[in-house]
């Protein structure tokens, strides 16, 4: 395991950083015109930063960027 310390200011703009990135990958995921192979890798990536920002935001945060469910995935 790997420890990681940083100030109150570094961890708003990791947050920040990272909400940035799950927004952008949460549009790819819901552009219909992205091929499902390409679809697959950014779910991958999404899940990565998603339990990234998960260690420093809340769970009331966390709750904002969970992807929504469609059933033709």
């Amino acid at each position: 395991m790997l420890g990681f310390l940083i100030s109150n200011v570094e961890q708003k703009e990791m947050e920040y950083l990272i909400k940035r990135e799950l927004e952008e990958l949460l549009m790819d995921m819901e552009d219909s015109r992205i091929d499902t192979v390409v679809k697959k890798s950014i779910k991958e990536r999404y899940q990565t930063i998603f339990n990234l920002y998960r260690r420093v935001a809340s769970q009331q945060e966390c709750l904002k960027y969970i992807p929504k469910r469609t059933y033709n995935q």
